[in-house]
Formats: structure tokens, C-alpha cells, sequence
């Protein structure tokens, strides 16, 4: 029998909290000088965490309202900080979805339909998700440079193109979701078919519904890496509408000038749209992770 000290167990409580307010204080100190920066007077980085004179110049820049200084001056916004946004969620969204849609269908293939060269399929999926997308930079700018001859919709400088090279990032989800279906009970499967259920029947009634939790963190995963994806989107995409904001809030540091304050701004609001999506999908991962496959 174990006997704990209640003096001894007070000190490892104090301990373990002051570790985790260490530990999130280590995390919010670079946001909070970011959020800092963003209320800062000018563009400038250097100065105590609370602005002395703080302003909400960036902000509105940000959000693209003109802002008129105390001395009369006119400032314009510099970008299309919400266009950017907009874009950013949209192929965010497009892109995860279909990441669900196929890495889900060929998880359920993967897992329990039998058909040759299974086994070697998954290991070149291993495979493949081990080299990351960068390296095939230079071959996708060329793929897709070539295939908007023919199809204008997959050219360079279109979000369709984006969208189709984040499509390739399955082969990490598919094994996620099969290892999911994976641990289903096999009974379920034996009682669908003498309810006299087709394979698709199966998946769309009886798995589906079961991997909702494994669907929502596949998803909320799909969107963060999308969404914050600057080398696949600077390659493929040129012109100033149609620029994410991962990729368009670089031009706030260009080698002339420095807004650190517009830049702060836009990089907040860049976190607002994986906020949301976890947030939506946060009550579908609390309440299908605590919840078996089974039941009963």
C-alpha cells in the first residue's frame, strides 16, 4: 500500500503547476510580442511589451479601412490583407475536404476490401510520405506550367492548382484512417452483410459514422497544413488577388521596407480562421474520442 505525505504531495502539486505556467508563459511570450508590435505607433519592433502611445492604425489597415493619423495624414492599406484570408480559407476548406473524401474512401479499401498488391500499395504510400513536398518544387512548377496549356484551370497563378497538389498529401491520412477502421470489430462488418448490405452500404451506414472523431482530426490537420503552406503557394501562385495569406504577408518585409506593424496584424488575423475551424470541430473530437466503436 502506497502512502502519500500530504506535505510532500502539496510541493509536487505547487511544482507541476508552476512547471505548466512556465511552460505556457515560454509559449504566449512570442505572441504577445507580436500582438505588441501590432498596437505599436510606426513599424518598428524595438520597444516595451505595452505600447506607450498604442494605435490601432495596423488593425485597421489589416481589415482594409483607410486610417487618418492625428497629423492629418491619410494612410491607405498596402494589401489585401481579407482577400488574402478569404483565399486562404477557401482552398483551405476545398482542400481538406477532398483530403477527407479520398483519404477516408481508400482508408476503408485499404482496411477491408481484399484486392492484389495491397500490401506493397501501403508500403509505397509509407514511402512516399516520408520525402516532403518541397522537394518536388521545381517538377510541380514544371507539371503544372505545361498542363495549363491544356487545361486552364490546373495553370500556374490558379488556385486549382494549389488545391490538386495539396490533394497529394494524403498518404499520411490514409494510413491514420485505416488504422482507425482497423480497430472496428469485424462482427459489425459479418452483421451489415447478412443485413444483406453492399461494401459501399457498409462504409457509408456503419463506418462512417463511426469515424467521425478520426474524420474531424484529419480534417482540422489538412486545414492547419494547408492554410499555413508558404513554398507550394509562392510557386504556384503570382498575382496579388490571388495570393494566400501565408504567402502575401511576406511583401510586408520586402528589402526596401520593413512594416513590422502592418505584419504583426496580418499574422494574427492569420491564426483567426484555425482557431475557428478547431473550435467547430473541437466538440466532435471531445465527444468521439471518449466513445468506443462499439457499444453495448
Amino acid at each position: 500500500m502506497i502512502v502519500e505525505h500530504p506535505r510532500s504531495l502539496l510541493w509536487r502539486k505547487i511544482a507541476a503547476h508552476a512547471f505548466l505556467l512556465a511552460f505556457i508563459c515560454l509559449i504566449l511570450g512570442p505572441f504577445l510580442v507580436v500582438v505588441s508590435i501590432s498596437f505599436r505607433e510606426g513599424n518598428f519592433t524595438i520597444g516595451s511589451l505595452w505600447p506607450e502611445r498604442p494605435t490601432l492604425e495596423h488593425w485597421y489597415l489589416a481589415f482594409g479601412v483607410p486610417f487618418t493619423r492625428p497629423d492629418g495624414t491619410l494612410v491607405e492599406p498596402p494589401y489585401p490583407v481579407l482577400l488574402w484570408m478569404w483565399n486562404s480559407i477557401k482552398i483551405g476548406v476545398i482542400a481538406s475536404a477532398g483530403v477527407v473524401a479520398i483519404s477516408t474512401i481508400s482508408a476503408y479499401a485499404f482496411s477491408r476490401v481484399k484486392f492484389p498488391a495491397r500490401g506493397p500499395l501501403l508500403d509505397g504510400l509509407f514511402i512516399v510520405q516520408m520525402f516532403p513536398t518541397t522537394l518536388a518544387l521545381v517538377a510541380i512548377f514544371a507539371i503544372f506550367d505545361s498542363l495549363g496549356e491544356v487545361v486552364p484551370a490546373l495553370a500556374i497563378d490558379n488556385h486549382w492548382a494549389v488545391i490538386a497538389v495539396y490533394l497529394s498529401g494524403v498518404t499520411l491520412h490514409i494510413w491514420t484512417i485505416k488504422g482507425y477502421f482497423d480497430s472496428v470489430d469485424p462482427a459489425m462488418d459479418k452483421a451489415a452483410q447478412i443485413d444483406g448490405a453492399t461494401p459501399w452500404q457498409t462504409f457509408r451506414y456503419v463506418f462512417l459514422p463511426l469515424a467521425v472523431p478520426i474524420i474531424a482530426v484529419v480534417f482540422v490537420l489538412a486545414f492547419i497544413g494547408t492554410i499555413n503552406d508558404y513554398p507550394t503557394a509562392s510557386v504556384l501562385l503570382r498575382s496579388n488577388e490571388n495570393l494566400t495569406l501565408a504567402v502575401g504577408s511576406r511583401l510586408y518585409l520586402n528589402e526596401f521596407r520593413y512594416l513590422w506593424g502592418d505584419f504583426a496584424a496580418a499574422a494574427i488575423l492569420s491564426g483567426l480562421p484555425i482557431t475557428v475551424v478547431f473550435l467547430l470541430a473541437q466538440r466532435y473530437l471531445v465527444s468521439g474520442l471518449s466513445e468506443g466503436g462499439v457499444k453495448g
